[in-house]
């Protein structure tokens, strides 16, 4: 079996909980390695990729609004399975997945994989300071303990076609899956390193490093996360107060959910 980690993880949360599921599996099947293919950028719009029944992907998306990002959407519809076992996981900053997980377990399904497990994983929010670190150490060890159950269920449960998951959701999905309505600001500290345009998720930053395309940008802040010179800032009154506020509204932690084969 090859195993394959797939991921649109703007500020690396998606990715860490992937990585960690994948790399669990992986080595419990004693391969040295898995592969990664990241979504996230501008450039990965191009990426295509085909997946036959002896490999083995784990998906990850963030959730915006209840759904996965739209522009997610559109790239993992060039990833093709031919009954293609999977993961499909999601992780939220502690508000809720809503519809989401049942998003992209359909998405897959249609494009030929079969899910066999699905998580909805907590990590640190986008705004404000929400469960902040998460995903942790903690969270890290949980993700690798439900890879070892889920292959300790598959003796148990196998899985000839897609498996019976109790996830929730409704159809149809509940609007969302667009982001938000913030925009990133750029003080006068910028070195004008380019990194940010490079990084940005649908190419909304422009070669000054400074000019942000209103109707492109998804407010994921991958552009402030990733800064070397924290130059990429939201020092802006309204969010400020929103965050402010937001934070104190989730303030209560939530737990990382799993979910196996039934019979």
């Amino acid at each position: 079996m090859n195993y394959t980690a797939i991921y649109f993880s703007p500020t690396g949360t998606s990715e860490k909980s992937v990585v960690s599921i994948t790399g669990e599996l992986a080595e419990k099947a004693e391969r040295k390695d898995f592969r990664r293919v990241d979504l996230t950028t501008y450039a990965a719009r191009e990426t295509k990729v085909k997946f036959f029944e002896n490999d083995f992907v784990v998906f990850g998306t963030p959730v915006y609004g209840g759904r996965i990002p739209k522009i997610a959407a559109q790239r993992l519809g060039n990833i093709s399975g031919k009954q293609t076992p999977c993961i499909v996981t999601v992780t939220y900053g502690n508000r809720d997945y809503d519809d989401a997980l049942l998003e992209l377990a359909d998405l897959v399904k249609s494009n030929g994989f079969v899910v066999q497990a699905a998580a909805a994983l907590v990590g640190q929010h986008t705004f404000g300071e929400i469960q902040v670190g998460r995903p942790n150490a903690s969270d890290e060890k949980e993700n690798q303990q439900f890879a070892k159950n889920f292959l300790e269920t598959l003796k148990k449960v196998p899985c000839k076609g897609n498996a019976k998951l109790p996830i929730k959701g409704n159809r149809p999905y509940v609007e969302g899956g667009n982001g938000g309505t913030f925009r990133p600001h750029t003080s006068d500290t910028c070195t004008k390193c380019g990194l940010c345009v490079k990084n940005c998720p649908v190419g909304a930053i422009a070669s000054d490093c400074s000019t942000i395309n209103s109707e492109l940008c998804i407010s994921c802040f991958r552009c402030i996360r990733y800064c070397p010179s924290q130059s990429k800032n939201m020092n802006d009154a309204n969010y400020i107060k929103f965050a402010k506020e937001f934070s104190q509204k989730l303030s209560v932690r939530r737990e990382n959910q799993y979910f196996l084969p039934q019979k």
